[in-house]
């Protein structure tokens, strides 16, 4: 039997915390989510000026990430790349960078999704966010 990591509220509160760091240091308004090895949702946060739309796609690229074990930005990769018939693959929505794994030891613990600016942009906030908690 093997033992595994799991988010705690206080990982949480880190993760988001720099997150939202990171996109007001850069003056970009976004939505922050956090979900579960299973892409449950544990935390959203909708920042001021941050788009309606956003607090949709932003749970949707951190459960790809999650579900999938890899960034969003790897599906969004394939699906240019002339894979379109991964578009059909369940469960996924927004297959498009911003969404960014939660790994340790291996392991996924769950996934950060960022929607709001640039992919590239989004994605530097959840890893920025990831970071802060030491992976």
């Amino acid at each position: 039997m093997k033992t595994q990591s799991t988010l705690e509220i206080s990982d949480l509160r880190q993760i988001a915390a720099a997150a939202e760091a990171e996109a007001l240091k850069n003056h970009w308004a976004v939505t922050i989510a956090i979900v579960d090895a299973g892409g449950h949702p544990l935390w959203l946060q909708r920042l001021d000026g941050a788009a309606p739309m956003s607090a949709h796609i932003a749970p949707a690229k951190a459960r790809s990430a999650a579900l999938g074990r890899r960034e969003s930005k790897a599906f969004e990769e394939m699906i240019n790349n002339g894979r379109t018939s991964f578009l059909s693959v369940p469960q996924l929505e927004a297959l498009m960078e911003g969404g960014v794994p939660i790994v340790k030891d291996g392991h996924c613990l769950g996934a950060v999704g960022v929607s709001g600016v640039k992919s590239s942009e989004d994605a530097q906030i959840a890893r920025a966010g990831i970071a802060a908690i030491g992976l």
